[in-house]
């Protein structure tokens, strides 16, 4: 009796480690952002140079600016996986975060998204997340920056 009682919990306790980490034997696939005052450089190409001291500063750029930035960047295109999106705060003297979702929630409300703050000026933080085909945009809520796209597709 104590034999299959133990071999029991043993089952139970893989099986719980299947839901809870699904293919973690799947290497994942870092992909490195830095923000710097209210943009990520790496879909824009550049870093614009923007001079922030809080929140507003970025509301008030990206008013003028968003709309020919976003027109002009880089989409990032990936194949589904994991991947550990690894985010820098360079030079915004305020905590930041990082926040992928799809594009369009209400056609897809189960799909993948990642989010998080306290990274601090200097600090580097990593998000991990299971990406399947979809449509995604990322951004940080706290550095006001656009809304970059981001494609998975098989």
């Amino acid at each position: 009796m104590m034999r299959t009682m133990t071999r029991t919990l043993a089952l139970a306790a893989s099986l719980v480690l299947l839901i809870v980490m699904p293919g973690s034997a799947q290497e994942a696939t870092v992909i490195t952002l830095t923000q710097t005052g209210c943009q990520f450089t790496e879909p824009e190409g550049t870093d614009h140079g923007y001079t922030t001291t809080a929140p507003e500063d970025c509301k008030a750029i990206n008013r003028k600016s968003r709309e020919q930035r976003l027109a002009a960047h880089d989409v990032l295109r990936l194949e589904p996986g994991r991947y550990i999106f690894r985010v820098s705060n360079v030079n915004v003297p305020y905590e930041l975060g990082f926040y992928l979702r799809a594009s369009n929630r209400a056609l897809i409300p189960f799909a993948p998204r990642v989010s998080g703050g306290g990274l601090g000026q200097g600090e580097t933080q990593d998000y991990a997340v299971d990406l399947s085909p979809g449509d995604y945009l990322y951004s940080c809520p706290y550095n006001p920056t656009p809304n970059y796209r981001l494609v998975v597709s098989e």
